[in-house]
């Protein structure tokens, strides 16, 4: 089978059209509009660097973040600069304050560089991380809600939960969860890295949780380094960034302290952040009916593609079509165990060396790993570039590698 090309739409971005990238999820891909904005962002950085940090700075975070509000139904004075959801839900973790004798409740489907920062902090506290095992496949929401809420127990100090799931690319029932936690003193970090610009109508201040994190550069595609905390009003004032700036001491008149410290934490680059706004109209303008438009189209091509490879190969789907977004992680046919302790031991740049092959041998993009250390999944993502075609291509070269896996 020949590779098919890539959707029309690839000409405003910059991936390689000899390519058939199915993995936006992981990094996203920023449109040439979007890069050209930040080049300008960056000229006018280094045009004056001094008169850029000490002048621009500040009207061009407000507004960031007077869009990221818009975009996501939150209070602009709540949201803060991070430059990835990674780090903001360490900063989220920091500021619930854990004490010896708690306990902070986490999933096994949780990215694994997010619970490191949980095990971090309670470790530091003498606090108990708590792991809650979500079955995958997952049948339904209220399984995966159930297993959550029933590991709750009265020295439950705060929950991490993530809005989307990256490794079993599963959307969890936040709105189930985080009043039923709010309503036992319970504090909730979301971490929504996937969320924003692949969720439908995303209202952070409806959903009202203590903390939430958010990747812009995955779905919204900014450039990378661009993501947002979120912290609730009655905590804003006590959240503080895990790196303090000499802002810390000397605060700016007329702005919020909370809103100064995120801001600036040391000389960087903050042109990724800055472009948020750019990327939100840009993306939002792509199709007729908007960003309502573009979320529906990318859901259902996922499903689509989802369908197409589990008939292929012979699985069934991983979750139900209500737990379904933009991206699908689907599990590969079983194999003994002795299989799959032989193919473990192929060396690999990534997680599984069968995502190298696909890389090599059929310029696929596709990422290969394992949900809960248990089930051997690829996951799929689906963007305004992608087609059903680039899908019935993977399935194709899929199975020509399962089948040279099998035989040895």
């Amino acid at each position: 089978m020949n590779r098919p090309p890539p959707g029309p739409m690839l000409q405003h971005f910059s991936l390689d059209p000899t390519l058939t990238f199915l993995n936006h999820g992981s990094f996203g891909a920023t449109p040439r509009v979007v890069q050209a904005a930040q080049d300008a962002a960056r000229a006018l950085m280094e045009k004056d660097p001094v008169t850029f940090f000490v002048e621009h700075l500040w009207p061009a975070m407000d507004r960031t973040r007077a869009a990221i509000g818009a975009f996501v139904h939150a209070d602009p004075a709540c949201i803060a600069s991070v430059p990835n959801a990674t780090f903001g839900v360490a900063t989220a973790v920091a500021a619930v304050g854990l004490k010896a004798g708690d306990e902070i409740l986490i999933n096994d489907h949780e990215y694994p560089a997010c619970i490191n920062g949980v095990r971090r902090e309670a470790a530091r506290a003498g606090a108990t991380v708590v792991t809650a095992e979500i079955p995958f496949p997952i049948p339904s929401a209220s399984v995966a809600a159930e297993a959550i809420l029933s590991r709750v127990t009265p020295r439950t100090r705060a929950v991490l939960i993530s809005h989307v799931t990256s490794s079993s690319g599963a959307i969890l029932p936040v709105d189930r969860l985080v009043p039923a936690l709010r309503a036992k003193g319970i504090e909730t970090i979301v971490d929504g890295a996937h969320a924003p610009g692949f969720l439908p109508g995303l209202d952070v201040g409806a959903l009202a949780p203590t903390y939430y994190v958010a990747n812009c550069h995955k779905w919204i595609c900014s450039p990378k380094g661009s993501a947002f905390l979120y912290v609730d009003r009655a905590k804003r004032d006590a959240v503080r960034p895990l790196v303090l700036s000499n802002n810390a001491e000397k605060p700016r008149p007329g702005r919020d302290q909370f809103l100064t410290e995120f801001d600036y934490v040391g000389t960087g680059d903050v042109t990724a952040a800055m472009c948020i706004p750019d990327a939100i109209a840009f993306m939002g303008a792509l199709l007729p009916g908007g960003w309502d438009e573009l979320i529906r189209r990318n859901h259902a091509l996922a499903r689509a593609g989802r369908d197409l490879l589990c008939g292929e190969l012979g699985v069934s789907p991983a979750v139900p079509d209500e737990m379904v977004g933009c991206i699908s992680t689907i599990p590969l046919p079983a194999m003994s165990a002795e299989a799959a302790a032989r193919l473990a031991q192929r060396p690999t740049a990534y997680h599984d060396a069968l995502q190298d092959r696909l890389i090599s041998r059929w310029r696929i993009q596709v990422p290969v790993w394992s949900v809960a250390g248990k089930t051997r999944v690829f996951r799929i993502s689906a963007q305004v570039y992608n087609t059903i075609d680039q899908y019935a291509y993977l399935a194709h070269a899929l199975k020509v590698e399962l089948a040279e896996e099998r035989r040895g």
